[in-house]
């Protein structure tokens, strides 16, 4: 079932937002080569429990970090550890979601460790522009869920990349992952109509190589199978009446392409 939220819910969902937005500003600064990935996850920690916010993916499905921390062949869910370290000209994704008073928002952004290869920027840049060119044209009353799955689909295929049909963006609002399932790739006029007041999880997942994955042991690590590089982006965001709103941006940030 899908659930619109009132103007109440958005505003919380805003707050929950901000500290998100706020972990990820401070990442821009603090994130660098020789940090251990459980380094990044105490610093989002600290973050979020100064603003009052909680954790989301501590102990979902018994998940052990903070926040996912996914470093370069690592699509999503990396494990935090003090045994993986950072690198120059590694890219890093840090998925983050926060809890503020009941309600949930959730991003993530893959940063640029150092001197990064133009093959690597190129990627984390598709992978971002692949979300605003979905958004700036459908994220809106009256589209579909597909029309976005196509969208994101479209744009980062033409680039010459990949994404899995097994991991998906997702509704947010009072818990992690709600109704409607957001794929990656789609047909247009498909799926859910969107309507103000749906809250949204839009999360392009991009392969620089084949499409298939493997997941490790611990059960939660996602990785490429081909070892290629992945990228990762994503926002919260609710649709309006005329359009959509980033809900996990900080105030005077302007949004993307």
């Amino acid at each position: 079932m899908i659930v619109l939220r009132s103007p109440r819910e958005i505003a919380l969902l805003k707050e929950a937002g901000h500290i998100v937005a706020t972990v990820f500003k401070k990442l821009e600064t603090e994130l660098k080569p020789g940090m251990s990935t459980l380094d990044v996850d105490r610093i989002a920690l600290d973050v979020i429990k100064k603003a009052g916010g909680i954790p989301t993916f501590k102990g979902y499905g018994g998940f052990k970090g903070n926040v996912c921390v996914s470093v370069n062949d690592t699509l999503i869910h990396g494990i935090p550890s003090s045994k993986e370290i950072i690198k120059d000209g590694d890219i890093v994704s840090v998925d983050v979601g926060v809890t503020y008073k009941g309600y949930v928002a959730d991003a993530c952004r893959t940063f640029l460790v150092g001197n990064v290869t133009d093959e690597a920027r190129r990627l984390v840049k598709t992978t971002e522009d692949s979300f605003w060119y979905a958004v700036n044209n459908y994220a809106k009353p009256g589209s579909t869920i597909g029309d976005i799955s196509n969208a994101i689909q479209t744009f980062c295929e033409k680039e010459g990349y990949t994404l899995t049909s097994h991991y998906t963006g997702h509704g947010v609002g009072t818990k992690l992952h709600e109704d409607p399932i957001i794929p990656n790739v789609g047909i247009k006029g498909k799926g859910p109509t969107l309507r103000k007041g749906m809250c949204l999880a839009i999360e392009p997942m991009v392969n620089a190589g084949a499409v298939d994955l493997i997941v490790l042991k611990d059960g939660w690590t996602v990785k490429t199978k081909d070892g290629a590089l992945a990228s990762h982006y994503e926002n919260s965001l609710v649709i309006t009446d005329d359009g959509y709103e980033i809900l996990t941006k900080l105030k005077g940030e302007l949004n993307g392409q």
